[in-house]
């Protein structure tokens, strides 16, 4: 089986962690995000992932073919030269799907949940209609676009663009999977998969939903990336998994890397991922944020809903919140407060950053 994961561009809402490094390989959970994607499609038998990319770099290539040999897969490139939508990527790797007549995945790449592909296929090989898209649950559907549908066979009736009053609280969740047909559908232009082809699958009635079980959460901007983190946490907690830490300073779910080191009277947690070769000395407090590899956070400093990018070095007694965003390779010096600051990679911080303002 095949699937395409609409990688896109410059992951411009990320910044400026993307600054330095790919989106799909920053590191969500100690993993790269979109790995997180091609292993759970590998564990449900697909053995050729497309990654649709409008921005080609060297990094990514290489992380890739690496991942390839070791998942046993094939990793192949489809590059846009100009953008090319939600739909047109399809029209582009269109050669790879019209190879046989089996169903394919396609896949939007800043989801993160517990992607039951398995599920997805069955449900989807025993309606027989060209496409399953997978819809979630949300609080609220009025800054959303919601999917109107039958409970009880899944069959959608129609989409509602961030309705004024209640029709449904299920949206989209970016995952679908398709059968080749849908192709012919589709131009090869900048086309909106959601606009321009969806309503007219309704209209056929060969569009159906399944409702995704468990957490769901699109981590494509810092904020919601660190909402996902606690949501993928409390998953591994119910699912009983071994990799969270238990120890005298971890307080709730905590995802350490075992190359990290964390000194005496700290207080990890709860909700906290820390990345490889990182250095946490005495006394520090870090609360509902993620430190990437190779940082340094110093004695006695409190960090709380942030995210501290690779090679990062954070003083003594430094206290950052409110969605703190370290580009790669900040030095913040000691005694500092920052509060909200997106700091660009390269840059040492002197003074303190009282309001939220991006420092370049």
């Amino acid at each position: 089986m095949k699937a395409l994961i609409l990688v896109g561009g410059y992951g411009t809402r990320l910044r400026p962690l993307t600054l330095t490094k790919p989106k799909p390989l920053v590191e969500f959970a100690n993993k790269p995000m979109v790995l997180h994607q091609i292993e759970a499609l590998q564990k449900a038998g697909v053995d050729h992932v497309i990654l649709a990319v409008s921005y080609l770099s060297d990094m990514l290539d290489k992380e890739m073919s690496e991942e390839a040999s070791r998942l046993g897969i094939k990793i192949t490139m489809s590059q846009e030269d100009e953008p090319l939508g939600t739909a047109g990527p399809l029209a582009l790797a269109k050669k790879y799907f019209q190879e046989t007549q089996e169903p394919f995945f396609v896949l939007n790449s800043d989801v993160i949940c517990e992607f039951p592909f398995d599920d997805m296929l069955k449900f989807h090989l025993n309606h027989k209609r060209e496409g399953t898209i997978m819809v979630t649950k949300v609080e609220e559907p009025s800054k959303y676009g919601v999917v109107v549908y039958d409970r009880s066979t899944g069959l959608i009736h129609r989409f509602v663009e961030k309705p004024k009053e209640f029709v449904s609280n299920r949206i989209n969740a970016g995952l679908y999977i398709f059968n080749p047909q849908i192709l012919d559908r589709i131009e090869l232009r900048n086309m909106s998969i959601e606009k321009e082809v969806f309503p007219y699958m309704c209209q056929d009635s060969e569009l159906y939903a399944m409702e995704l079980p468990g957490f769901w959460m699109d981590v494509g901007q810092p904020k919601d990336y660190l909402t996902g983190m606690c949501m993928y946490l409390e998953s591994l907690r119910k699912n009983k998994s071994e990799l969270l830490q238990t120890d005298s300073s971890v307080v709730g779910n905590v995802l350490i890397d075992a190359s990290a080191k964390i000194g005496k009277d700290c207080r990890i947690g709860p909700n906290v991922i820390i990345g490889p070769n990182v250095i946490v000395e005495d006394g520090v407090c870090i609360k509902r944020s993620t430190i990437l590899g190779n940082s340094t956070i110093k004695s006695h400093s409190w960090v709380q809903s942030s995210i501290v990018g690779w090679k990062c070095n954070v003083g003594k007694w430094v206290r950052m919140e409110n969605v703190t965003v370290l580009g790669e390779d900040v030095v913040v010096k000691d005694e500092l407060y920052i509060n909200g600051g997106y700091i660009l990679p390269h840059k040492s911080i002197g003074d303190s950053v009282p309001e939220p303002q991006i420092i370049m």
